[in-house]
């Protein structure tokens, strides 16, 4: 039986640290380029993958958040207890994606100080590099973490919702569209795409595992879990609809985006000449907080492998960061890396998530926890969308090697 809590102001810190760690770290460069990319292609329709995209996405991260913070294991260790080995096969792979991921995150804050400032890319790259390292640095680094995060989450919603409402939007055609969209069945790649992007990899996990470090655990908690893992797909999905609303504005006043960089672009038509320099700002912000929200949960899917991981986390978590840096700054972004990473972070989720489903109803796992049905049918859905993006994303590797 979940049972009503009073939430007190410590509480209410984690509580959005989780949320904001969870959904900066799905706001990423990717995240930008994605709905921008998308919502020209399929104008207001796209209102439509939105949707569903967020029913799918609450559906996978009630799933992951409540299984595990009722049974107050990380999610490698529930992948082990239902198949043996399983749960460190899952670390391999996320610690794999997230550091080639963050080296596209720290390339992209360099861009965005790039846009602001001027400054060199990858000195730009270094600086957030420099930067990410000191918050796990400092004493009470997770209370700075949560603070940052919610910060640079705030930041980059206030400026998005501004151009929107700069970009003046068809409103009442992207409500129509999300109901009755044109060719719905053409939308089935932009929802797998964004529904990866979202709660893909390692982002689905990062709050659930703050949440468990925080001993946020057990039945007694799992009102305050829904209530993050809900409000965190909410942050995430409000992102999304002011930056489609605000690309589908500059749209219907005949803007042509950049092919190059469509997302800047968009903030340029909206804002004039200083525009560029708030797309910086906003880039800088998606970058730094998916910098911080990877290196943190990579990390922490480490823990339970050695008792090193465990003692040494905040150590393992600047290595993480140092060497995705490094990798940029004196060497590039490995292409080949990347796209490992991309064909990985979809294959992740459905076998975690899969994983997830079937400890639901373990005694071993949760006790005496009753699962609700209606989430795991969510979850099968979820699983069955997520396999299909894994295979799609597969793609690239032919592609990649044809070329």
């Amino acid at each position: 039986m979940e049972k009503k809590q009073k939430i007190t102001g410590q509480q209410r810190r984690l509580l959005f640290g989780a949320v904001f760690l969870m959904a900066t770290s799905a706001i990423g460069p990717a995240f930008l380029t994605q709905t921008t990319v998308f919502t020209e292609q399929f104008l207001a329709s796209f209102a439509f993958a939105i949707l569903v995209s967020i029913i799918i996405d609450i559906g996978a991260q009630l799933n992951i958040w409540r299984v595990l913070t009722v049974s107050g294991k990380r999610g490698q260790d529930v992948a082990n207890e239902v198949v043996p080995g399983l749960g460190h096969a899952v670390a391999f792979l996320i610690v794999l994606g997230g550091l080639a991921f963050n080296i596209g995150n720290v390339a992209g804050a360099g861009l965005g100080l790039n846009a602001m400032f001027g400054w060199d890319v990858r000195l730009g790259a270094a600086l957030t590099g420099a930067f990410a390292i000191f918050v796990f640095l400092v004493k009470n680094g997770r209370a700075v973490m949560d603070i940052v995060t919610q910060v640079l989450g705030v930041l980059m919603i206030a400026i998005t919702a501004y151009v929107m409402i700069q970009s003046d939007p068809p409103y009442g055609e992207a409500a129509a569209k999300m109901v009755l969209p044109d060719e719905p069945w053409t939308m089935f790649v932009p929802i797998v795409t964004i529904v990866g992007g979202t709660v893909g990899g390692y982002i689905t996990f990062a709050g659930a595992h703050r949440l468990i470090e925080a001993k946020m655990t057990g039945v007694e908690n799992l009102r305050f879990v829904s209530r993050a893992a809900n409000y965190g797909i909410l942050t995430t999905g409000i992102m999304r609809v002011l930056l489609f609303l605000a690309v589908l504005g500059v749209l219907a006043q005949g803007a042509v985006l950049s092919e190059e960089n469509p997302p800047a672009s968009v903030f340029q038509f909206a804002l004039g000449d200083i525009g560029m320099r708030v797309f910086g700002v906003v880039l800088l912000a998606a970058a730094l907080s998916s910098v911080i929200g990877s290196a943190y949960t990579s990390a922490s899917f480490l823990r339970s492998m050695h008792t090193a991981f465990d003692k040494y986390n905040n150590i393992v978590i600047v290595i993480f960061i140092l060497t995705s840096t490094l990798i940029f700054t004196f060497v590039g972004r490995p292409v080949t890396l990347l796209i490992l990473a991309g064909a990985f972070n979809g294959l992740i989720l459905p076998v975690t998530l899969g994983a997830i489903l079937l400890a639901a109803r373990r005694k071993s796992v949760v006790g005496e926890y009753r699962h609700p049905t209606w989430m795991i049918v969510l979850g099968v859905i979820a699983v069955i969308f997520t396999i299909f993006a894994g295979v799609m994303s597969l793609g690239g590797l032919a592609d990649l090697w044809n070329g």
